[in-house]
């Protein structure tokens, strides 16, 4: 579980706002980190942000629900996954009506893509390439990870997409996680590992690619023709002591100004009229996860831990559902 640190964390500033205006805690998945950072300073210049001060808490998105169903405050969730908010719609946390609103409970968008090494030199351009002997994919375990749930999706539909069964798709998957060396918690901590040396091929958000390159990190990424749109929820926690504030700040995200930081971090706006297609376009083979039958479904299919197909490929290979 991620501590609880000031806004500006990371090494940053102190907590944003001068408090008069109360406190509003974050509790996020890792990788919209730098996009927040930036945000909430920009909140705290309106009306409704004026004075407010922020704890921001970043972790694995399945951990991070987990911690705030186990008690760790927050005021606001925005998480890698519908099903995460889910988790904590049932604990009674959050509202169920959260996902009414115009924007379906979303605040974010993105695909999967394949980041790799500068000037590519494995030639990685289709799913098909990331299964060649040699090569070491880095991808999450998605029994802690939202990314790695989206990233596993994205390769089973590909897979459908390309006129494939479901037999052959999950074919795929076993022999994609042959070349899969280590399972971190988080998309963040995969992308250090990726940074660090280790493999030729991180399977990633487009907006952790790009802020990656933005950091100076040196890699470049692959729309591949087949990929899954991201989806990220956003919600407020009913036991908020500052709900109003909670709810203002949930407005703020979706709002322009803070739409536009998103799609400079490499975000896809979830306000259509603000997505540069030719900065984020649309793989000709673009699905989303109802088209695999909604993550209901997906998540007793795939990544139940006890009988799903990812724990079933997982022990055949002697990998572990909890993280390395």
């Amino acid at each position: 579980m991620a501590a609880l640190v000031a806004a500006g964390c990371g090494g940053q500033s102190e907590a944003s706002g001068d408090g008069d205006g109360g406190k509003l805690t974050l509790v996020a998945y890792s990788t919209p980190q730098e996009a927040y950072e930036a945000i909430i300073p920009a909140f705290n210049e309106t009306a409704a942000g004026n004075g407010v001060k922020f704890d921001q808490s970043y972790g694995s998105s399945g951990e991070q629900a987990r911690a705030v169903e186990g008690g760790l405050p927050a005021d606001v969730v925005a998480l890698s996954l519908a099903p995460d908010v889910e988790r904590l719609v049932d604990a009674g946390l959050v509202a169920p009506d959260w996902a009414s609103d115009q924007y379906d409970g979303f605040v974010t968008k993105s695909i999967v893509v394949f980041a790799v090494r500068k000037g590519n030199p494995k030639n990685i351009q289709t799913w098909e390439d990331l299964l060649k002997p040699g090569i070491e994919v880095i991808t999450p375990n998605p029994f802690t990870s939202g990314g790695a749930k989206w990233n596993i999706m994205a390769a089973y539909g590909a897979q459908l997409e390309q006129g494939k069964s479901p037999t052959q798709a999950r074919e795929y998957l076993t022999k994609l996680f042959e070349n899969v060396p280590v399972l971190d918690k988080s998309a963040r901590e995969s992308l250090q590992t990726f940074s660090a040396g280790k493999g030729d091929v991180l399977l990633a958000y487009e907006n952790e690619a790009i802020t990656a390159q933005q950091k100076g990190e040196d890699l470049d990424f692959v729309r591949p023709d087949e990929t899954i749109l991201i989806e990220n929820p956003v919600a407020v926690v009913n036991e908020s002591q500052n709900r109003s504030k909670a709810e203002a700040f949930v407005d703020f995200i979706r709002d322009d100004k803070a739409q536009r930081i998103f799609a400079g971090k490499g975000y896809r706006p979830v306000r259509a009229e603000l997505v540069d297609e030719q900065r984020y376009p649309d793989p000709p083979g673009l699905f989303e996860i109802d088209t695999l039958g909604g993550w209901s479904k997906v998540n007793d299919e795939f990544f139940d831990p006890e009988g799903g197909a990812i724990a079933e490929i997982f022990q055949s290979q002697g990998k572990s559902t909890a993280s390395d």
